[in-house]
């Protein structure tokens, strides 16, 4: 998968390196386009460290507060998201620690669905696969929220975000070898735990590793 930047590049639309250097020079036009391009994946990443959708709303739009006044500290040495993934990943977890209470609410299926393959059969499912799906995609969330916090940002950065290792390495802060054992352990930790829980890892949709 390419970056956001060569996408949308290829799209006909602004890449992200030129929308950025307009909004340093004080488009303000251009910093609202990487909020509108962004926020969804924001947002998504921000419910998945909360789990509290009106705290997840609150942390996108200070990350994207931060980010307008830090703007000329961007150098683009990495991506803009993948900046931008560090000052939302920041504001997550300071209002984690403030908040010790570890408020619980359902996993968001609209994150779930965004992993899983785009090429699903159009029309409606019959009521049995539907709920079959619907134990399959429970089933990986509660697997997923099993692993260790680092292994488990990391397999949603890959697999539900689509950020390259390279990409993941630069959000993280970390080498391109410990992105790659870290999605080594994830996958066959939840392997083992959808096995566990009586779920074929094939039907959950679980692919081969890739390299990129």
């Amino acid at each position: 998968m390419g970056s956001p930047a060569a996408v949308a590049a290829a799209d006909g639309a602004p890449a992200d390196d030129e929308i950025v250097r307009r909004a340093q020079a004080g488009d303000h036009d251009a910093f609202r386009m990487l909020v509108e391009r962004y926020q969804g994946r924001a947002f998504g990443l921000a419910l998945r460290v909360l789990r509290n959708e009106e705290q997840a709303k609150d942390a996108v739009q200070d990350a994207f507060l931060k980010a307008y006044r830090s703007l000329d500290r961007f150098e683009g040495r990495a991506g803009f998201y993948t900046w931008l993934y560090r000052i939302v990943m920041n504001q997550c977890l300071d209002r984690k620690r403030r908040d010790k209470s570890d408020r619980e609410v359902e996993w968001n299926d609209e994150i779930l669905d965004s992993s899983e393959s785009a090429a699903a059969p159009a029309g409606l499912e019959a009521p049995d696969v539907a709920i079959e799906r619907s134990e399959i995609r429970q089933a990986v969330a509660r697997a997923i929220d099993a692993l260790p916090e680092d292994a488990r940002r990391t397999i949603q950065l890959r697999e539900i975000d689509g950020l390259s290792y390279k990409e993941i390495a630069e959000a993280m802060g970390i080498p391109k070898g410990t992105v790659m054992s870290r999605l080594h352990y994830a996958r066959q930790r939840l392997r083992e735990l959808l096995q566990a829980a009586g779920i074929d890892p094939m039907a959950a949709g679980e692919g081969a590793e890739g390299t990129t």
